[in-house]
């Protein structure tokens, strides 16, 4: 990656395209504080990211959501618990609390009734659709998605594209595809 310089505003889908091993998803990592470019920063309201503070750079973290490829789902936990986890390290919320979001957020994507699900019993979609309340749970201004189509037939991935347009709808939030 090489010159890289873009503006993305808020409430909008903005999309990352490239070939195969172009840094697609290291472009990603780095938007959201996996990985330090080697150089130049990223500014978030105009403030420079990488150059902020460990605390400052936390901060702006917690008001972000990600969606792995994979879903990225605790195998030995149900999916309210799934969602219930960063609720619970990032929130002084009760546990009833945090299992009536964890509802609500499986509501929001399709999944109302799943809650006592494990992954494994679930299909892809149904997990990648699991993946994204996770990222809902702290209500992000941004949500960043790497290939959340990867995997997905063409039917899910579809429905996925519809369900992600409906949620910039209804929610207002960035979304970093």
């Amino acid at each position: 990656m090489r010159d890289i310089n873009a503006q993305i505003k808020r409430g909008e889908i903005f999309i990352i395209m490239g070939g195969s091993g172009c840094g697609k998803s290291t472009l990603l990592r780095v938007m959201i504080g996996l990985k330090q470019p080697a150089q130049g920063d990223v500014l978030y309201d105009g403030t420079p990211f990488w150059q902020s503070s460990e605390e400052a750079r936390a901060e702006k973290l917690r008001r972000f959501g990600v969606l792995f490829q994979s879903g990225a789902l605790w195998s030995s936990m149900t999916l309210a618990e799934n969602i219930a986890l960063p609720l619970g390290e990032y929130t002084d919320l009760s546990a009833g609390d945090m299992t009536d979001i964890a509802q609500l957020k499986l509501a929001l994507v399709g999944l109302k009734g799943f809650e006592d699900y494990y992954p494994a019993e679930i299909s892809g979609g149904m997990c990648k659709r699991a993946g994204l309340a996770r990222a809902l749970a702290l209500d992000p201004e941004v949500l960043f998605f790497d290939e959340p189509s990867a995997g997905l037939d063409p039917i899910s991935s579809r429905n996925l594209d519809e369900l992600i347009l409906q949620l910039r709808d209804s929610l207002g939030a960035t979304f970093v595809v």
